[in-house]
């Protein structure tokens, strides 16, 4: 056992493994009971969230206690089969889901800057 935690210890991850999961093409009637039987394999759960709207539907997002036992997840768990689908399993990315917001945070701060200095776009066409 202290060799298995010496030994974790001492590994480097690659930077976009993290503790959170990202799973597309779920099956839309699965249930958390189910994603728990399925994910609960590999490690301590703290929280599954399945997508319950139109736009969210046969995703989910399952977040481990240890960012080893989500490695392992993710590596076992991408492409089986469940209910004939099979499952995308991918790390989330926190700076791709808030993209857009930066970018209009961004022509926020270009439309301040335009007003300030006197800038408008046409003068920026010629």
């Amino acid at each position: 056992m202290a060799l298995a935690l010496q030994r974790r210890a001492n590994v480097r991850l690659p930077p976009e493994v993290n503790r959170i999961l990202y799973i597309r093409n779920l099956p839309y009637k699965i249930s958390a009971e189910e994603m728990y039987d399925i994910f609960g394999k590999y490690g301590a759960i703290r929280q599954i969230r399945v997508g319950n709207t139109p736009e969210t539907r046969g995703t989910a997002f399952v977040v481990y206690e240890d960012i080893f036992d989500a490695k392992n997840a993710c590596d076992h768990l991408s492409g089986f089969n469940v209910c004939n689908r099979y499952l995308v399993v991918l790390y989330y990315r926190s700076n791709k889901a808030f993209k857009g917001m930066d970018i209009e945070k961004k022509q926020e701060e270009l439309d301040t800057l335009k007003k300030k200095y006197g800038i408008s776009s046409d003068d920026l066409r010629k």
